[in-house]
């Protein structure tokens, strides 16, 4: 009964440290960047759900000092940047920040609109190949993601599919040019 144990524990190691292995790859937490823009939108979610909350700081530099802003993150992320015009959507600028991505740094804008809604802009450096729009849902957040010339973005917001892929496609004829 023993032996028994010992192979199942052993077993269920090997199958953990297999799993854990494919995982990485899958996630792209591994030592290159991702190659699906799955694999950061975890990154991109969890950066719009802590901060969208935040009411003194939700941004680092605010709109209002929106050229030193995007000088800041063009040269953080390693690619020219312009805040999306979402106005047409509703949404106004509202400022942006830096966060961690793996060895490099992401860029985050966020943006308001009059009924509180915030949504965010996420970019950062991807090897990964150019690909379709991918719509992901994480409880109550939406996610647009995409990849292209060698940066991976994602658009997100507590929005139906429909209110946001106008808002993605916007987003990346904006950030694609």
């Amino acid at each position: 009964m023993v032996s028994f144990a010992v192979a199942a524990a052993v077993a269920l190691v090997a199958l953990g440290g297999a799993g854990g292995w494919v995982a990485k790859d899958v996630a792209g937490t591994g030592q290159g960047a991702s190659s699906s823009p799955v694999a950061f939108v975890s990154d991109a979610v969890g950066a719009y759900r802590t901060f969208v909350v935040e009411v003194a700081h939700p941004v680092e530099v605010r709109a209002g000092d929106e050229a030193h802003l995007i000088t800041w993150l063009s040269k953080r992320i390693g690619k020219p940047l312009k805040a999306p015009d979402l106005t047409g959507f509703g949404f106004r600028l509202m400022g942006g920040r830096v966060l961690p991505a793996g060895a490099g740094a992401a860029a985050m804008l966020m943006y308001d609109d009059d009924a509180g809604t915030r949504l965010t802009v996420y970019v950062r450096a991807d090897k990964g190949a150019e690909t379709a729009f991918t719509f992901l849902r994480e409880g109550e957040v939406a996610t647009f993601t995409w990849l292209d010339r060698g940066f991976g973005f994602a658009v997100s917001a507590k929005a139906d599919r429909d209110r946001l892929l106008p808002i993605a496609e916007a987003v990346y004829k904006d950030l694609g040019a």
